[in-house]
Protein backbone atom coordinates (compact mmCIF):
# COMPACT_ATOMS: atom_id res chain seq x y z
CA UNK A 1 0.00 0.00 0.00
CA UNK A 2 1.70 3.30 -0.99
CA UNK A 3 -0.09 6.64 0.63
CA UNK A 4 0.08 10.18 -0.75
CA UNK A 5 1.04 11.85 2.85
CA UNK A 6 -0.36 14.48 4.64
CA UNK A 7 0.41 18.36 3.42
CA UNK A 8 -1.93 21.01 4.65
CA UNK A 9 -3.48 23.13 1.73
CA UNK A 10 -1.68 26.60 0.49
CA UNK A 11 -4.11 29.47 -0.28
CA UNK A 12 -3.69 31.55 -3.19
CA UNK A 13 -2.80 34.82 -3.40
CA UNK A 14 -3.38 38.18 -5.06
CA UNK A 15 -0.61 40.10 -6.53
CA UNK A 16 -1.01 44.02 -7.68
CA UNK A 17 -2.20 44.60 -11.11
CA UNK A 18 -0.12 45.93 -13.76
CA UNK A 19 -0.62 46.96 -17.87
CA UNK A 20 -0.83 44.41 -19.84
CA UNK A 21 1.86 44.09 -21.36
CA UNK A 22 2.63 43.80 -25.45
CA UNK A 23 1.40 40.62 -27.00
CA UNK A 24 4.26 38.35 -28.43
CA UNK A 25 4.81 35.04 -30.39
CA UNK A 26 5.88 32.35 -28.71
CA UNK A 27 6.80 28.92 -30.68
CA UNK A 28 6.81 25.66 -28.36
CA UNK A 29 9.46 23.17 -28.05
CA UNK A 30 8.01 19.33 -27.33
CA UNK A 31 9.63 17.98 -24.27
CA UNK A 32 9.38 14.13 -24.30
CA UNK A 33 9.64 11.91 -21.09
CA UNK A 34 10.79 8.16 -20.55
CA UNK A 35 7.63 7.23 -21.77
CA UNK A 36 5.40 10.08 -21.77
CA UNK A 37 6.01 13.43 -22.82
CA UNK A 38 4.25 16.80 -22.76
CA UNK A 39 3.89 18.86 -26.33
CA UNK A 40 2.11 21.81 -26.85
CA UNK A 41 2.53 24.70 -29.40
CA UNK A 42 1.60 27.81 -28.14
CA UNK A 43 1.33 30.08 -31.63
CA UNK A 44 1.05 33.70 -32.13
CA UNK A 45 -1.26 35.44 -30.29
CA UNK A 46 -3.36 38.64 -31.85
CA UNK A 47 -4.56 41.40 -30.15
CA UNK A 48 -4.45 42.68 -26.46
CA UNK A 49 -7.40 41.14 -25.35
CA UNK A 50 -6.43 37.27 -25.25
CA UNK A 51 -4.41 35.54 -22.57
CA UNK A 52 -0.68 36.95 -21.82
CA UNK A 53 1.71 34.62 -24.12
CA UNK A 54 3.75 34.75 -21.51
CA UNK A 55 1.71 33.46 -19.39
CA UNK A 56 0.72 30.84 -21.29
CA UNK A 57 4.51 29.86 -21.95
CA UNK A 58 4.74 29.42 -18.54
CA UNK A 59 2.13 27.51 -17.80
CA UNK A 60 3.11 24.89 -20.29
CA UNK A 61 7.22 25.22 -19.09
CA UNK A 62 5.73 24.15 -16.14
CA UNK A 63 3.49 20.30 -17.82
CA UNK A 64 7.06 20.29 -19.42
CA UNK A 65 9.27 20.06 -16.47
CA UNK A 66 6.91 18.01 -14.58
CA UNK A 67 6.25 15.47 -17.40
CA UNK A 68 10.07 14.98 -17.75
CA UNK A 69 10.38 14.76 -13.53
CA UNK A 70 12.64 18.06 -13.51
CA UNK A 71 10.59 18.58 -10.34
CA UNK A 72 12.77 21.26 -8.80
CA UNK A 73 12.38 22.92 -11.96
CA UNK A 74 8.97 23.27 -12.55
CA UNK A 75 8.23 23.96 -8.50
CA UNK A 76 9.92 27.01 -8.98
CA UNK A 77 8.13 27.94 -11.82
CA UNK A 78 5.29 28.45 -8.84
CA UNK A 79 4.42 30.83 -5.84
CA UNK A 80 5.67 28.09 -3.03
CA UNK A 81 8.80 26.63 -4.95
CA UNK A 82 9.49 24.67 -1.96
CA UNK A 83 5.81 23.41 -1.03
CA UNK A 84 5.43 22.66 -4.43
CA UNK A 85 8.40 20.34 -5.03
CA UNK A 86 7.71 18.62 -1.67
CA UNK A 87 3.76 17.82 -3.01
CA UNK A 88 4.79 16.52 -6.67
CA UNK A 89 7.42 14.26 -5.51
CA UNK A 90 5.36 12.80 -2.76
CA UNK A 91 2.37 12.25 -5.70
CA UNK A 92 4.67 10.85 -7.88
CA UNK A 93 6.53 8.18 -5.65
CA UNK A 94 3.63 7.70 -3.19
CA UNK A 95 1.60 6.62 -5.85
CA UNK A 96 4.10 4.68 -8.10
CA UNK A 97 3.69 7.03 -11.07
CA UNK A 98 6.21 7.28 -14.09
CA UNK A 99 7.01 10.06 -16.68
CA UNK A 100 2.78 11.73 -17.11
CA UNK A 101 1.80 12.46 -20.12
CA UNK A 102 0.63 16.71 -19.77
CA UNK A 103 -1.59 18.35 -22.63
CA UNK A 104 -2.45 21.38 -22.07
CA UNK A 105 -5.61 22.94 -23.19
CA UNK A 106 -6.58 26.11 -24.22
CA UNK A 107 -5.91 29.25 -22.00
CA UNK A 108 -8.45 31.54 -20.53
CA UNK A 109 -8.05 34.53 -18.79
CA UNK A 110 -10.15 35.66 -15.84
CA UNK A 111 -11.78 39.13 -17.03
CA UNK A 112 -12.02 40.40 -13.61
CA UNK A 113 -8.50 40.13 -13.36
CA UNK A 114 -7.12 42.63 -15.84
CA UNK A 115 -5.03 40.35 -17.80
CA UNK A 116 -3.10 39.43 -14.22
CA UNK A 117 -4.94 35.76 -13.73
CA UNK A 118 -5.17 33.37 -16.50
CA UNK A 119 -6.17 29.71 -16.38
CA UNK A 120 -4.42 26.58 -18.29
CA UNK A 121 -7.00 23.77 -18.72
CA UNK A 122 -4.50 20.61 -18.63
CA UNK A 123 -4.95 16.35 -19.26
CA UNK A 124 -3.15 14.45 -16.86
CA UNK A 125 -2.44 10.69 -17.96
CA UNK A 126 -0.56 9.31 -15.10
CA UNK A 127 0.51 5.57 -15.71
CA UNK A 128 0.93 3.55 -12.49
CA UNK A 129 3.71 1.26 -12.63
CA UNK A 130 2.62 -2.34 -13.68
CA UNK A 131 -1.64 -1.19 -13.08
CA UNK A 132 -2.20 1.00 -16.19
CA UNK A 133 -2.81 4.74 -17.01
CA UNK A 134 -4.87 7.15 -14.40
CA UNK A 135 -6.42 10.29 -16.61
CA UNK A 136 -7.85 13.03 -15.58
CA UNK A 137 -8.54 16.70 -16.07
CA UNK A 138 -7.38 19.63 -14.42
CA UNK A 139 -5.83 23.59 -14.25
CA UNK A 140 -3.08 25.89 -13.78
CA UNK A 141 -3.97 29.01 -12.68
CA UNK A 142 -1.60 31.78 -13.00
CA UNK A 143 -1.23 35.28 -11.69
CA UNK A 144 1.37 37.96 -12.79
CA UNK A 145 3.25 39.56 -9.84
CA UNK A 146 6.14 41.99 -10.58
CA UNK A 147 6.14 41.64 -14.06
CA UNK A 148 6.49 37.68 -13.89
CA UNK A 149 3.98 34.94 -14.39
CA UNK A 150 4.02 32.03 -11.57
CA UNK A 151 2.07 29.23 -10.73
CA UNK A 152 -0.62 29.89 -8.29
CA UNK A 153 0.45 27.07 -5.82
CA UNK A 154 -2.38 25.17 -4.81
CA UNK A 155 -2.92 21.56 -3.91
CA UNK A 156 -5.67 20.96 -6.54
CA UNK A 157 -3.18 21.75 -9.32
CA UNK A 158 -1.76 18.48 -9.11
CA UNK A 159 -5.61 17.20 -8.98
CA UNK A 160 -8.59 19.12 -8.45
CA UNK A 161 -9.59 16.28 -5.35
CA UNK A 162 -6.39 16.73 -3.59
CA UNK A 163 -6.97 19.00 -0.70
CA UNK A 164 -5.56 19.74 3.08
CA UNK A 165 -8.30 17.09 4.41
CA UNK A 166 -8.64 14.50 1.34
CA UNK A 167 -5.29 12.40 -0.11
CA UNK A 168 -4.81 9.57 -2.81
CA UNK A 169 -3.88 6.02 -1.70
CA UNK A 170 -2.86 3.51 -4.09
CA UNK A 171 -3.60 -0.21 -3.14
CA UNK A 172 -2.54 -2.97 -5.40
CA UNK A 173 -3.70 -7.09 -5.61
CA UNK A 174 -1.23 -9.08 -7.06
CA UNK A 175 -2.40 -12.15 -9.20
CA UNK A 176 -0.40 -14.91 -10.77
CA UNK A 177 1.01 -13.74 -14.33
CA UNK A 178 -0.50 -14.96 -17.84
CA UNK A 179 0.68 -18.17 -19.05
CA UNK A 180 1.86 -17.28 -22.88
CA UNK A 181 2.68 -19.08 -25.75
CA UNK A 182 4.79 -17.70 -28.91
CA UNK A 183 2.94 -18.34 -32.51
CA UNK A 184 4.64 -21.40 -32.81
CA UNK A 185 3.32 -22.79 -29.35
CA UNK A 186 6.85 -22.32 -27.55
CA UNK A 187 6.41 -21.34 -23.90
CA UNK A 188 7.29 -17.52 -23.31
CA UNK A 189 8.31 -16.53 -19.45
CA UNK A 190 9.68 -13.30 -18.13
CA UNK A 191 12.76 -15.41 -17.00
CA UNK A 192 13.85 -16.04 -20.71
CA UNK A 193 12.79 -12.87 -21.65
CA UNK A 194 12.73 -10.03 -19.35
CA UNK A 195 10.91 -7.09 -21.62
CA UNK A 196 7.86 -9.04 -21.87
CA UNK A 197 7.21 -8.72 -18.09
CA UNK A 198 5.08 -5.21 -19.02
CA UNK A 199 3.45 -6.95 -22.14
CA UNK A 200 2.51 -10.04 -20.07
CA UNK A 201 1.30 -8.16 -17.28
CA UNK A 202 -1.25 -6.51 -19.77
CA UNK A 203 -1.93 -9.45 -21.36
CA UNK A 204 -3.00 -11.41 -18.37
CA UNK A 205 -5.58 -8.37 -17.60
CA UNK A 206 -6.96 -8.69 -21.07
CA UNK A 207 -7.79 -12.37 -19.75
CA UNK A 208 -9.03 -11.37 -16.40
CA UNK A 209 -6.35 -11.85 -14.46
CA UNK A 210 -2.44 -10.33 -13.87
CA UNK A 211 -2.27 -7.48 -11.67
CA UNK A 212 -5.26 -5.42 -10.02
CA UNK A 213 -5.10 -1.94 -8.17
CA UNK A 214 -6.90 0.84 -7.98
CA UNK A 215 -6.25 4.96 -6.63
CA UNK A 216 -8.17 5.61 -4.01
CA UNK A 217 -9.96 9.43 -2.54
CA UNK A 218 -9.40 8.60 1.30
CA UNK A 219 -9.49 10.96 4.75
CA UNK A 220 -6.39 12.60 5.82
CA UNK A 221 -7.22 11.91 9.33
CA UNK A 222 -9.37 8.54 9.25
CA UNK A 223 -8.55 6.85 6.41
CA UNK A 224 -11.73 6.15 5.34
CA UNK A 225 -12.29 5.85 1.57
CA UNK A 226 -14.39 8.94 -0.08
CA UNK A 227 -14.24 7.60 -3.86
CA UNK A 228 -12.47 4.95 -6.05
CA UNK A 229 -10.47 7.72 -8.82
CA UNK A 230 -9.43 4.76 -10.78
CA UNK A 231 -9.14 0.95 -11.10
CA UNK A 232 -6.95 -1.21 -12.70
CA UNK A 233 -7.79 -4.98 -14.25
CA UNK A 234 -10.31 -6.91 -14.15
CA UNK A 235 -12.05 -8.77 -11.24
CA UNK A 236 -13.85 -11.25 -13.64
CA UNK A 237 -11.48 -14.07 -13.72
CA UNK A 238 -11.84 -17.04 -16.69
CA UNK A 239 -11.14 -20.11 -15.81
CA UNK A 240 -7.92 -21.33 -17.03
CA UNK A 241 -8.38 -22.35 -20.53
CA UNK A 242 -4.59 -22.89 -21.02
CA UNK A 243 -1.74 -20.98 -22.08
CA UNK A 244 -2.55 -17.76 -24.46
CA UNK A 245 -1.08 -17.53 -27.97
CA UNK A 246 0.36 -14.53 -28.86
CA UNK A 247 2.25 -13.54 -32.71
CA UNK A 248 5.44 -13.20 -30.80
CA UNK A 249 8.71 -15.37 -31.68
CA UNK A 250 10.45 -16.35 -29.41
CA UNK A 251 13.46 -16.18 -31.19
CA UNK A 252 12.99 -12.67 -32.62
CA UNK A 253 12.37 -11.85 -28.78
CA UNK A 254 15.57 -13.29 -27.69
CA UNK A 255 17.13 -11.01 -30.46
CA UNK A 256 15.82 -8.34 -29.59
CA UNK A 257 16.91 -8.29 -25.51
CA UNK A 258 20.20 -9.20 -26.56
CA UNK A 259 19.96 -5.95 -29.39
CA UNK A 260 18.95 -3.91 -25.95
CA UNK A 261 22.47 -4.27 -24.83
CA UNK A 262 23.62 -2.57 -27.62
CA UNK A 263 22.33 0.90 -26.54
CA UNK A 264 25.04 1.64 -23.65
CA UNK A 265 22.55 1.44 -20.46
CA UNK A 266 19.78 3.76 -22.27
CA UNK A 267 16.22 3.81 -22.23
CA UNK A 268 15.22 1.73 -24.98
CA UNK A 269 12.54 0.39 -27.17
CA UNK A 270 12.07 -1.37 -29.74
CA UNK A 271 9.00 -3.37 -32.08
CA UNK A 272 9.57 -6.26 -34.59
CA UNK A 273 5.99 -6.93 -36.60
CA UNK A 274 5.32 -8.70 -39.91
CA UNK A 275 4.68 -6.64 -43.26
CA UNK A 276 2.16 -8.35 -45.20
CA UNK A 277 -0.07 -8.95 -41.94
CA UNK A 278 1.10 -6.35 -39.04
CA UNK A 279 1.69 -9.07 -36.40
CA UNK A 280 3.97 -8.30 -34.00
CA UNK A 281 7.17 -10.51 -33.40
CA UNK A 282 8.93 -8.84 -30.84
CA UNK A 283 8.16 -6.18 -28.40
CA UNK A 284 11.27 -4.87 -26.13
CA UNK A 285 12.13 -2.89 -23.49
CA UNK A 286 15.15 -1.24 -21.66
CA UNK A 287 15.07 -1.46 -18.75
CA UNK A 288 12.72 -4.13 -19.00
CA UNK A 289 10.23 -3.89 -15.72
CA UNK A 290 7.80 -1.14 -15.47
CA UNK A 291 6.41 0.95 -18.44
CA UNK A 292 6.07 -0.53 -21.97
CA UNK A 293 7.05 2.21 -23.88
CA UNK A 294 7.83 0.65 -27.39
CA UNK A 295 4.18 0.52 -27.31
CA UNK A 296 2.42 3.37 -25.20
CA UNK A 297 5.30 5.44 -25.24
CA UNK A 298 5.04 8.89 -26.88
CA UNK A 299 7.98 10.89 -28.75
CA UNK A 300 8.51 13.09 -31.34
CA UNK A 301 9.34 10.29 -34.34
CA UNK A 302 11.92 12.83 -35.65
CA UNK A 303 13.20 12.09 -39.01
CA UNK A 304 11.77 8.92 -39.61
CA UNK A 305 8.52 10.60 -39.97
CA UNK A 306 10.08 11.63 -42.85
CA UNK A 307 8.51 8.59 -44.47
CA UNK A 308 5.07 10.10 -43.78
CA UNK A 309 6.19 13.51 -45.36
CA UNK A 310 7.65 12.01 -48.15
CA UNK A 311 4.39 9.75 -48.98
CA UNK A 312 2.46 13.09 -48.70
CA UNK A 313 4.75 15.00 -50.90
CA UNK A 314 4.81 12.32 -53.77
CA UNK A 315 1.20 10.98 -53.07
CA UNK A 316 -0.03 14.82 -54.88
CA UNK A 317 3.13 14.77 -57.56
CA UNK A 318 4.36 17.97 -55.22
CA UNK A 319 8.53 16.48 -55.43
CA UNK A 320 9.84 13.62 -57.84
CA UNK A 321 12.80 12.09 -56.42
CA UNK A 322 15.61 13.27 -58.64
CA UNK A 323 14.39 16.57 -58.45
CA UNK A 324 16.57 19.80 -57.25
CA UNK A 325 15.51 20.85 -53.58
CA UNK A 326 17.42 23.40 -51.82
CA UNK A 327 19.34 22.25 -48.20
CA UNK A 328 20.91 25.06 -46.67
CA UNK A 329 22.53 24.69 -43.12
CA UNK A 330 19.98 26.77 -41.82
CA UNK A 331 16.36 27.76 -42.01
CA UNK A 332 14.18 30.19 -39.65
CA UNK A 333 10.74 30.13 -39.46
CA UNK A 334 9.99 31.59 -36.90
CA UNK A 335 12.70 30.14 -35.09
CA UNK A 336 16.12 28.66 -36.50
CA UNK A 337 15.86 25.05 -37.88
CA UNK A 338 19.22 23.04 -38.35
CA UNK A 339 20.80 19.99 -39.75
CA UNK A 340 22.47 17.60 -38.47
CA UNK A 341 25.70 18.43 -37.53
CA UNK A 342 24.81 21.97 -39.82
CA UNK A 343 25.34 20.07 -42.64
CA UNK A 344 24.42 21.70 -46.28
CA UNK A 345 23.97 19.96 -49.53
CA UNK A 346 24.04 22.09 -52.10
CA UNK A 347 22.21 21.16 -55.34
CA UNK A 348 21.09 18.36 -53.55
CA UNK A 349 17.88 16.49 -55.13
CA UNK A 350 14.94 15.36 -52.96
CA UNK A 351 16.34 11.95 -53.08
CA UNK A 352 19.20 12.62 -51.41
CA UNK A 353 17.87 14.77 -49.10
CA UNK A 354 15.73 11.89 -47.59
CA UNK A 355 19.03 9.76 -47.56
CA UNK A 356 21.11 12.40 -45.93
CA UNK A 357 18.27 13.05 -43.52
CA UNK A 358 17.52 16.97 -44.75
CA UNK A 359 15.70 19.08 -41.94
CA UNK A 360 16.24 22.27 -44.07
CA UNK A 361 15.16 20.79 -47.56
CA UNK A 362 11.98 18.91 -45.64
CA UNK A 363 10.57 22.49 -43.91
CA UNK A 364 11.59 24.38 -47.23
CA UNK A 365 8.58 22.31 -49.35
CA UNK A 366 5.92 22.84 -45.82
CA UNK A 367 4.33 25.13 -48.81
CA UNK A 368 3.61 22.41 -51.37
CA UNK A 369 1.59 20.88 -48.04
CA UNK A 370 -1.68 22.44 -46.91
CA UNK A 371 -2.32 22.53 -43.20
CA UNK A 372 -4.02 19.38 -42.51
CA UNK A 373 -2.62 17.46 -45.22
CA UNK A 374 0.18 15.88 -43.61
CA UNK A 375 -1.90 14.40 -40.38
CA UNK A 376 -4.17 13.38 -43.41
CA UNK A 377 -2.28 11.33 -44.95
CA UNK A 378 -0.77 9.76 -41.59
CA UNK A 379 -4.44 8.63 -40.62
CA UNK A 380 -5.90 7.90 -44.02
CA UNK A 381 -2.95 5.33 -45.17
CA UNK A 382 -0.80 4.85 -42.14
CA UNK A 383 -3.40 4.39 -39.96
CA UNK A 384 -2.16 6.50 -37.29
CA UNK A 385 -4.29 8.65 -34.77
CA UNK A 386 -7.07 5.89 -35.26
CA UNK A 387 -7.95 3.63 -32.81
CA UNK A 388 -5.78 0.42 -32.81
CA UNK A 389 -7.06 -3.24 -31.27
CA UNK A 390 -3.27 -4.42 -30.23
CA UNK A 391 -4.33 -6.96 -27.75
CA UNK A 392 -3.02 -4.41 -25.38
CA UNK A 393 -2.66 -0.57 -24.65
CA UNK A 394 -1.36 1.47 -26.79
CA UNK A 395 -0.45 5.23 -27.98
CA UNK A 396 -1.50 5.23 -31.30
CA UNK A 397 -0.12 8.60 -32.77
CA UNK A 398 -1.23 12.03 -33.41
CA UNK A 399 -0.55 14.63 -36.11
CA UNK A 400 -2.42 17.83 -34.99
CA UNK A 401 -3.20 20.42 -37.51
CA UNK A 402 -0.48 22.93 -36.83
CA UNK A 403 -1.25 25.80 -35.18
CA UNK A 404 1.17 28.59 -36.95
CA UNK A 405 4.21 28.20 -39.55
CA UNK A 406 6.77 27.16 -37.03
CA UNK A 407 4.63 24.29 -35.91
CA UNK A 408 3.88 23.62 -39.59
CA UNK A 409 7.67 23.63 -40.27
CA UNK A 410 8.86 21.05 -37.56
CA UNK A 411 5.85 18.85 -38.09
CA UNK A 412 7.59 17.87 -41.58
CA UNK A 413 10.70 16.88 -39.59
CA UNK A 414 9.03 14.85 -37.06
CA UNK A 415 9.01 17.41 -34.37
CA UNK A 416 6.41 19.98 -33.27
CA UNK A 417 3.34 17.99 -31.86
CA UNK A 418 3.93 14.70 -34.04
CA UNK A 419 3.80 11.64 -31.41
CA UNK A 420 4.82 8.20 -31.96
CA UNK A 421 6.43 5.07 -30.76
CA UNK A 422 8.27 2.47 -32.03
CA UNK A 423 4.94 0.14 -32.63
CA UNK A 424 3.59 3.16 -34.92
CA UNK A 425 7.07 3.88 -36.51
CA UNK A 426 7.39 0.33 -37.33
CA UNK A 427 3.86 0.00 -38.96
CA UNK A 428 4.74 3.14 -40.95
CA UNK A 429 7.38 1.11 -42.20
CA UNK A 430 5.65 -1.77 -42.96
CA UNK A 431 2.73 0.60 -44.76
CA UNK A 432 5.53 2.05 -46.78
CA UNK A 433 7.16 -0.53 -48.31
CA UNK A 434 3.90 -2.72 -48.97
CA UNK A 435 1.46 0.06 -49.54
CA UNK A 436 -0.93 -1.21 -47.01
CA UNK A 437 -1.52 -0.82 -43.90
CA UNK A 438 -2.18 -3.76 -41.34
CA UNK A 439 -3.48 -2.74 -37.53
CA UNK A 440 -0.78 -4.46 -35.57
CA UNK A 441 -1.53 -7.26 -33.12
CA UNK A 442 -0.59 -9.55 -30.51
CA UNK A 443 -3.04 -11.53 -30.63
CA UNK A 444 -4.81 -13.58 -33.29
CA UNK A 445 -8.43 -11.67 -33.43
CA UNK A 446 -8.32 -8.36 -32.08
CA UNK A 447 -10.81 -6.25 -33.32
CA UNK A 448 -9.91 -3.70 -36.31
CA UNK A 449 -12.12 -0.94 -36.57
CA UNK A 450 -9.26 1.37 -38.40
CA UNK A 451 -10.01 2.27 -42.33
CA UNK A 452 -7.07 3.08 -44.22
CA UNK A 453 -6.55 3.51 -48.14
CA UNK A 454 -3.72 1.99 -49.76
CA UNK A 455 -0.75 3.90 -51.18
CA UNK A 456 -0.48 3.60 -55.27
CA UNK A 457 2.19 1.12 -56.14
CA UNK A 458 4.16 4.03 -57.53
CA UNK A 459 4.46 5.88 -54.24
CA UNK A 460 5.43 2.35 -52.71
CA UNK A 461 8.06 1.81 -55.42
CA UNK A 462 9.78 5.20 -54.86
CA UNK A 463 9.77 5.06 -51.06
CA UNK A 464 11.06 1.43 -51.25
CA UNK A 465 14.07 3.24 -53.37
CA UNK A 466 14.70 5.74 -50.93
CA UNK A 467 14.86 3.67 -47.97
CA UNK A 468 17.24 1.39 -49.78
CA UNK A 469 19.29 4.10 -50.67
CA UNK A 470 19.64 5.47 -47.35
CA UNK A 471 21.31 2.41 -46.34
CA UNK A 472 23.86 2.19 -49.31
CA UNK A 473 24.89 5.65 -49.10
CA UNK A 474 22.67 7.58 -46.59
CA UNK A 475 22.42 7.98 -42.71
CA UNK A 476 21.77 4.62 -42.31
CA UNK A 477 24.67 3.01 -43.31
CA UNK A 478 25.06 0.81 -40.01
CA UNK A 479 23.22 -1.66 -41.61
CA UNK A 480 24.57 -1.70 -45.19
CA UNK A 481 27.06 -5.18 -44.44
CA UNK A 482 23.56 -7.24 -43.24
CA UNK A 483 22.75 -9.70 -46.11
CA UNK A 484 19.47 -8.91 -47.85
CA UNK A 485 17.58 -6.15 -49.50
CA UNK A 486 17.57 -3.67 -46.45
CA UNK A 487 15.87 -0.68 -45.86
CA UNK A 488 16.01 2.04 -43.43
CA UNK A 489 15.82 5.48 -41.99
CA UNK A 490 17.57 7.73 -39.41
CA UNK A 491 15.93 10.23 -36.97
CA UNK A 492 17.33 12.66 -34.41
CA UNK A 493 14.59 14.17 -32.51
CA UNK A 494 15.17 17.01 -30.08
CA UNK A 495 13.94 16.57 -26.67
CA UNK A 496 14.55 19.82 -24.92
CA UNK A 497 17.43 22.37 -24.08
CA UNK A 498 18.08 20.31 -20.81
CA UNK A 499 18.45 16.71 -22.47
CA UNK A 500 20.23 15.33 -25.36
CA UNK A 501 18.46 13.97 -28.47
CA UNK A 502 16.50 10.97 -28.61
CA UNK A 503 18.55 8.97 -31.68
CA UNK A 504 15.71 6.42 -34.07
CA UNK A 505 15.73 4.42 -36.87
CA UNK A 506 13.58 2.23 -38.71
CA UNK A 507 14.08 -0.86 -41.11
CA UNK A 508 13.08 -3.34 -43.02
CA UNK A 509 14.36 -6.92 -44.69
CA UNK A 510 12.65 -10.07 -45.41
CA UNK A 511 8.92 -9.23 -44.62
CA UNK A 512 9.50 -7.72 -41.34
CA UNK A 513 9.69 -3.95 -40.15
CA UNK A 514 11.61 -2.90 -37.02
CA UNK A 515 11.67 0.62 -35.15
CA UNK A 516 14.01 1.70 -32.42
CA UNK A 517 14.46 4.68 -30.03
CA UNK A 518 17.22 5.06 -27.94
CA UNK A 519 16.57 8.02 -25.24
CA UNK A 520 18.66 10.81 -25.05
CA UNK A 521 20.87 8.92 -28.08
CA UNK A 522 21.99 11.98 -29.45
CA UNK A 523 21.75 10.77 -33.59
CA UNK A 524 19.71 7.34 -34.44
CA UNK A 525 22.68 6.17 -36.57
CA UNK A 526 25.06 6.19 -33.96
CA UNK A 527 22.72 4.95 -31.05
CA UNK A 528 19.68 2.50 -32.59
CA UNK A 529 22.10 1.86 -35.57
CA UNK A 530 24.05 -0.96 -33.49
CA UNK A 531 20.45 -2.05 -32.14
CA UNK A 532 18.89 -3.19 -35.21
CA UNK A 533 21.97 -4.29 -36.57
CA UNK A 534 22.14 -6.43 -33.60
CA UNK A 535 18.67 -7.70 -34.19
CA UNK A 536 18.86 -8.30 -37.67
CA UNK A 537 22.01 -9.93 -37.55
CA UNK A 538 20.41 -12.72 -34.79
CA UNK A 539 16.73 -13.01 -36.04
CA UNK A 540 15.88 -16.04 -37.79
CA UNK A 541 15.22 -15.06 -42.07
CA UNK A 542 12.60 -16.43 -43.24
Amino acid sequence: MHTYPDLPPSGSRRRPRKAVRAVVAVTAVAAVAVGGAWAAGLGPFAGESGPDPDAVAEAHAFLADWSAGRLPDAAARTTRPDRAEEVLRSFTAGLDIEKPVLTAGKPEEDEESDGHAVTVPFTARMPVTGLGTWAYAAELPLRERGGEWKVDWRLSVVHPRLSGTEKFRLEREEAEPVRADDRDGRALSVAEHPSLGPVLAQLARGRGGGPRGAVQLVDRVTGEVRRTEAAFGSTDVREDDGPLRTTLDARWQAAAERALKRSGGRNTALVALRVDDGEILAVANSPATGFNRAVSGTYAPGSTWKIVTSSALLLKGAVAPDDVVDCPRYLTVGKRFQNVETSAHPGATFRKAFTESCNTAFIGLRGKLGDSELGDVAKEYFGVGQTWHVGVPSYDGSVPVPRDATEKAASMIGQGRVQANPLIMASVTATAVSGTFHQPALVAGTEDTTETRALPPGVVSQLRTLLRATVTEGTARALAPLAGEVGGKTGTAEVSDDQENNGWMVAHRDGVAVACVVEEGVTGGGSAGPVLHALLSAAPRS
